[in-house]
């Protein structure tokens, strides 16, 4: 049963470590802009709130989190998601332990992932962002990439906005990260020709060896990326599955197909640029009739379940593999955010928490 969060007196008080923004970013991010603080916590929910205490086993770094380091106007138009709040933990979709809860649906010992905090241990009053793991017997750090947001974002955008078929060509950029190693791999089990970018020539073999990439290049070293496209793609692209914006849509949209496909889940290029790429190309989309769509996970949620049992079975049955990056330590969270900025990780970027307190 779900705890009633009884006497808070009763119950155990433990350090938390947490990662707080310490100043609003301009610019790319750096480690100074966080820090470590040490707080406690009670490990019970509140009595009268309906809430989940979870102690956090996995933090995920992800490119979505540098736009909320940032102060935006209030009725910005761009804004995804309200900005961190200076001094207090940063967020993240992470995998979490319930040491107390008094949510009907979930109780004491079910495993969760979903929106917590950069912390130890965080009383999640948003229930709605948790949901139960159900698949105990895969990695539980999968459900913070491939089966948790980053995998559900690869899912609903490459095949509600892509809409790919069998025999198409796709391209897709970052693809060596947490969403582009997914994508790939749904795309090849989908029958498409698939091709990838990335930013090192270890990255490259992955894509090759590991995930199953038709062809792949290393976007660094090409000083033409529109003739690496041709060179990969002869026949055009059907599907652009685009993380990355800037010079690399551009010349994506020059390559496209007649009625192809532009899927715009990000744009890490663009991330923290005082003057963003001006995208030069755009006449393209009207005489090939290209579709350029933008992407935003928020709206796909309701493909969970579905998106669940499908991935789950492919991983059991060899059809997608996984890699990630696992760093040890809250302490790492920082470093390894930073490190996402300059294609420092290799695959899904991974914080597995070591906690100062015992429940």
């Amino acid at each position: 049963m779900a705890s009633s969060g009884g006497d808070e007196k009763a119950a155990a008080v433990v350090q938390n470590k947490k990662v707080v923004l310490r100043r609003y970013v301009t610019g790319l991010p750096t480690e100074e802009d966080m820090e470590i603080v040490v707080d406690t916590i009670v490990l019970r929910v509140p009595a009268g709130q309906t809430a989940v205490l979870v102690k956090n086993l996995y933090l995920s770094c992800d490119p979505w989190m540098r736009d909320r380091m940032s102060k935006h106007d209030d009725g910005d138009p761009t804004v995804l998601a309200p900005d961190f709040v200076i001094g207090e933990a940063m967020v993240n979709f992470g995998v979490g332990k319930v040491i107390d809860s008094t949510h009907p649906e979930l109780t004491a010992g079910d495993l969760v992932w979903g929106m917590s905090g950069w912390e130890e241990y965080t009383l999640v009053t948003q229930t709605e962002y948790l949901s139960k793991i159900n698949h105990k017997e895969l990695p539980l750090s999968y459900y913070t990439g491939v089966l948790g947001m980053p995998g559900l974002t690869a899912f609903s955008c490459f095949f509600e906005l892509g809409k790919p078929k069998k025999g198409d060509f796709v391209f897709v950029s970052a693809a060596s990260g947490a969403v582009g190693q997914v994508v790939g791999q749904l795309a090849k089990i989908a029958g498409c020709f698939v091709v990838g970018s990335a930013g090192s020539d270890e990255k490259v073999s992955l894509l090759k060896d590991k995930f199953g990439y038709d062809d792949a290049f290393n976007y660094r070293s090409e000083t033409d990326l529109g003739a690496a496209l041709r060179r990969c793609l002869p026949d055009g692209i059907d599907v652009y599955f685009d993380s990355v914006g800037g010079a690399t849509l551009d010349a994506a949209l020059l390559h496209m197909r007649h009625g192809g496909r532009v899927a715009v889940c990000g744009m890490i290029s663009q991330y923290g640029l005082e003057e963003p790429y001006g995208v030069r190309n755009l006449y393209c989309i009207i005489g090939k009739t290209v579709r350029v769509e933008g992407f935003n996970v928020n709206g796909y949620f309701h493909l969970y379940t579905r998106f669940e049992e499908e991935m789950a079975g492919y991983i059991k049955d060899g059809k997608v593999t996984v890699v990630e990056d696992v760093v040890e330590g809250i302490e790492s969270a920082p470093a390894s955010l930073i490190g996402l900025f300059s294609g420092r990780n290799v695959g899904k970027q991974v914080v597995a928490i070591a906690h100062s307190g015992t429940p």
